[in-house]
Order: structure tokens, then C-alpha cells, then sequence
């Protein structure tokens, strides 16, 4: 196989990324998002907001890894982050994951996906924090605007989003501050279920 077919099967493989369905609506609730719609998202979030990360970053490297991060649950499906029984096996599910689909790739730009892959999960660099805050700030952005439709469905409490929030002052104080302040206006009115 050439490197182009190689590189072209790679993108034809990840068209399945438009069919995994996550729990998140999108803002008007007409139907929830799926992971092509979030990965697109976080890169737009990322050129627009890059200016509020803690650390000068790369940013076409950090949306290179927004693009890339749920690439794995094309073979792993879509954990929800609420899920606790499914996280618990979240890890070996996606390493396999990513162990196929980035092989795909002509060796040397599988071992760039994969190393930025790898850099999300670990979450030490700047471009890894910052990539982290986004993909928590989305879905809490389409949960406030869609009327909290999907924390509502699951049960979701006010103490669950602060949990799965807690690194996102790592990647950008200043979105955790403004995320902060409008989780405490989505417990007051409702949306979001305050103990």
C-alpha cells in the first residue's frame, strides 16, 4: 500500500467519528451531538480562546490533539463521563483502540498521532492542559444552552460537573472562573441538580 492510500483509508476510517453518538445535546436540544461535532468544535474553541490558556501554547498542536483525542472510540464507543461503571474500563478499551486505528497511518505520522494521543492522556503539557479544559468546557457549554437536557436525563449533580471540572483551572483559570460562575447560575435556576 503507498503512503497515500495508507493516509487516505486512515481518513476514510475516521468518518466513522460521525457516528458515535455522545450524551451531549446540541445547543437548541434538537439532537445530541456526535463525536466529529465535538472534535470540530473543541478545534474552533481552541483557535478562538488559545489566548486564555495558563501557558503560551502551541496551537495548531493543541487543535492537532482536540482533532485526534476521541479518535480512539471509533473500536472503544463514547464513555459517558458519568458513566462510573464504564470508566472502569474506559483505559484498556481505548489503549487497544488506539493501538489499531493509528497504525493505519504511514509509520511516521502514526507515531505523531499516537505521541499527541498520548500527550492528551497524560495531561502534564501546556498544550495537554489547555486541550483538557476545552473538552471539559464543551460539553458543559451544551448542557447550560441546550436547558441542562442531558444532566437532567442522567440524574447529573452539581458536585458530579465540579469533579469532572477540577482540571480545568490547570489549562485556563480564566475559563474555569467564567464556567464556575455560570455552573452556580445553572444550579440556581434548575438545571443542574444542586444537593
Amino acid at each position: 500500500m503507498t503512503r497515500l492510500e495508507q493516509q487516505i483509508n486512515f481518513i476514510l476510517e475516521v468518518d466513522k467519528l460521525k457516528g458515535i453518538v455522545r450524551q451531549n445535546y446540541l445547543t437548541d436540544g434538537s439532537r445530541k451531538e456526535d463525536d466529529a461535532d465535538h472534535s470540530w468544535h473543541l478545534a474552533l474553541m481552541c483557535a478562538l480562546l488559545s489566548e486564555y490558556a495558563n501557558e503560551k501554547i502551541d496551537v495548531l498542536k493543541t487543535m492537532t490533539m482536540v482533532l485526534i483525542h476521541d479518535i480512539i472510540e471509533i473500536d472503544a464507543g463514547d464513555t459517558y463521563a458519568y458513566d462510573t461503571q464504564a470508566n472502569e474500563s474506559k483505559s484498556q478499551r481505548e489503549l487497544a483502540a488506539a493501538d489499531r486505528i493509528f497504525l493505519l497511518l504511514p509509520q511516521d505520522q502514526a507515531e505523531e498521532m499516537r505521541k499527541l494521543w498520548d500527550e492528551f492522556e497524560e495531561g502534564v503539557t501546556a498544550e495537554a492542559k489547555f486541550a483538557a479544559t476545552l473538552d471539559r468546557l464543551q460539553p458543559f457549554l451544551l448542557n447550560a444552552a441546550s436547558g441542562g437536557k442531558s444532566w437532567r436525563e442522567h440524574g447529573v449533580t452539581f458536585s458530579q460537573v465540579m469533579k469532572r471540572n477540577e482540571v480545568t483551572p490547570y489549562g485556563s483559570e480564566t475559563l474555569w472562573q467564567y464556567q464556575y460562575a455560570s455552573m452556580k447560575k445553572q444550579a440556581e435556576i434548575g438545571n443542574l441538580i444542586d444537593e
